[in-house]
């Protein structure tokens, strides 16, 4: 092992040694001087906010003391740093420690920032413990810095000194420090967070509850509820707490596990964020797919959405498929008689797909002849602003309608969808789309709903013949997407969304029937970029 004998290995406490072992995995040389890279930091963020006054309080107490205090983040970047004596400065400087530097296993291997952050635990790690010669001069007591309200992991302080120091006062200085640190960060948590915290308390009091939070930067969970989820069912569920706007909604999901279970989700009153809880679903709860009892049947949606699979699935014993949109080949003439034609006597249910792309004349005469036929027909067509605006006799002559949900409404399906499209897709089993990626999918307003999803997916298929799909392997505009929307923020979209549509894209009639300015409908368009 680089830098280490196999005696001093076996002799070692089993915390350092193992921290050994994966230094000489990660390839860190321990007889090379570090290279260290150094880049700018921000110190204004949560940590740093709360650590700043602690450090400056305790540096004035231990003045000239032969100590060093370092605080790194939960990247094991240094964000800070604290000398107290001319020669712990002196010694560091000739190391190249300093703000901006990295100091995790895979870089220095084992040392008192790092591998706290490998352990989530304190440790000592005293002179020779280190896994690089270039710090065994000195002696490291690194504690964990744990948020107080999301108890995530956002950090570690380091006090150390020269090898030689008593080290046996490093740890209750640590300890004290963080403890300060951890009380100014619950102080500096925003109030919506603390609302969050409360909810989750009260939810997760019954013991096996199966109960989530899910906020900006914020996500709390019951034991209960992670044993019920696998990695990647929490982009489904995190989907459908982003869907849950300014109501309760209850939706059912399927779970990578093959269990079925009803997610309800409530937003929580001034918390910024949404409380879920999970509940086993019953078996006679989801309903049979719907009977057309009355014909002819209308199913809109925007384009993508599927209208043509639920028309052929709601005529159920077969079909056949007429599209306006041939109209334009063979002429209104030709094509209405062909239409004529196919709805004489009897026979199976008559498709009429994209009635929306007929002229009014056009619109009339199919409505007469729909009207006329002992056939039974389905109608598609798209929004229905479109249809009630252009063909209302079409919308006379229907007696049953169905409307389709765009994807952006359903986010929480789109996790499974990605799923299913993949397996159809794939050339083999191989091929796995991660979690990150799920989430990245189901965060995008996907216009195109299942067609462009479909698009999408089909590329990865063909890109791919095996492994984990990363964010990175998808299309170049579907890649990232922006921090996403709180769901007041998603429901205030979906209304000006909603309210242009109504207006024809006209956006100064959009504004009057919202209430608002224009100006300020074109500020929350560039907040809430609408295009």
């Amino acid at each position: 092992m680089p830098g280490r004998s196999a005696h001093s290995t076996v002799d070692a406490r089993p915390e350092i040694a193992s921290s050994w072992m994966r230094s000489q995995l990660c390839g860190v040389d321990g007889d090379t001087t570090p290279k260290l890279d150094r880049i700018d930091v921000a110190s204004d963020g949560c940590l740093g906010r709360a650590a700043t006054p602690v450090l400056d309080r305790v540096c004035l107490e231990f003045d000239d003391a032969p100590l060093v205090f370092v605080l790194a983040d939960h990247d094991a970047r240094i964000l800070d740093i604290r000398h107290t004596h001319p020669t712990v400065r002196n010694a560091l400087d000739w190391t190249g420690i300093e703000r901006g530097i990295r100091l995790a296993e895979d870089e220095v291997g084992t040392n008192a920032v790092g591998t706290v952050l490998e352990s989530r635990q304190p440790l000592l790690v005293h002179g020779p413990e280190h896994f690089m010669s270039a710090f065994h001069e000195f002696s490291c007591f690194g504690h964990p810095i744990i948020h107080p309200i999301t108890r995530r992991l956002e950090g570690v302080l380091n006090v150390g000194g020269g090898a030689g120091e008593d080290h046996r006062y490093f740890a209750p200085i640590a300890r004290r420090v963080v403890r300060d640190i951890e009380e100014r960060m619950a102080l500096d948590t925003p109030v919506a967070q603390r609302k969050l915290l409360a909810e989750f308390h009260s939810a997760a009091r019954r013991k096996d509850r199966s109960v989530m939070v899910v906020g900006e930067g914020m996500v709390l969970a019951t034991p209960a509820a992670l044993a019920l989820l696998d990695p990647a069912d929490h982009a489904t569920v995190r989907a459908a707490a982003d869907a849950a706007h300014k109501s309760t909604a209850t939706h059912r999901l399927t779970l990578e596990s093959g269990r079925d279970v009803d997610v309800t989700c409530t937003p929580v009153d001034g918390g910024n964020g949404v409380l879920v809880e999970f509940a086993t679903a019953r078996a006679d709860r989801k309903p049979p797919a719907p009977m057309v009892e009355d014909w002819p049947l209308l199913v809109v949606g925007e384009t993508g959405t599927g209208r043509t699979t639920e028309a052929v699935r709601a005529a159920r014993a077969g079909s056949t498929i007429v599209d306006a949109a041939d109209v334009v080949q063979s002429g209104e003439q030709a094509w209405a008689v062909a239409l004529g034609r196919e709805l004489q006597g009897d026979g199976a249910v008559v498709v009429i797909e994209n009635v929306h792309l007929l002229t009014d004349s056009m619109a009339t005469l199919v409505a007469r002849l729909v009207r006329g036929t002992r056939r039974k027909t389905v109608l598609t067509s798209t929004s229905s602003t479109d249809v009630s605006g252009i063909h209302p006799s079409l919308l006379a002559v229907c007696a049953a309608r169905r409307d389709l949900v765009p994807l952006r409404r359903r986010r929480h399906e789109i996790p499974r969808l990605a799923r299913q499209m993949l397996t159809e897709e794939a050339a083999t089993s191989g091929v796995r789309l991660t979690t990150a990626t799920l989430q990245v999918l189901a965060a995008h307003e996907w216009p195109g709903n299942l067609a462009e999803l479909r698009r999408v997916i089909r590329s990865v298929a063909l890109a791919r013949s095996a492994g984990d799909v990363i964010p990175t392997d998808l299309p170049a505009p579907y890649r990232a997407v922006g921090a996403p929307l709180s769901p007041i923020r998603h429901a205030e979209r979906e209304v000006i969304v909603a309210a242009i549509e109504a207006a024809g894209g006209n956006k100064l009639k959009a504004a009057q029937s919202l209430g608002v300015s224009r100006s300020t409908l074109y500020n929350r368009l560039r907040v809430l970029k609408i295009a």
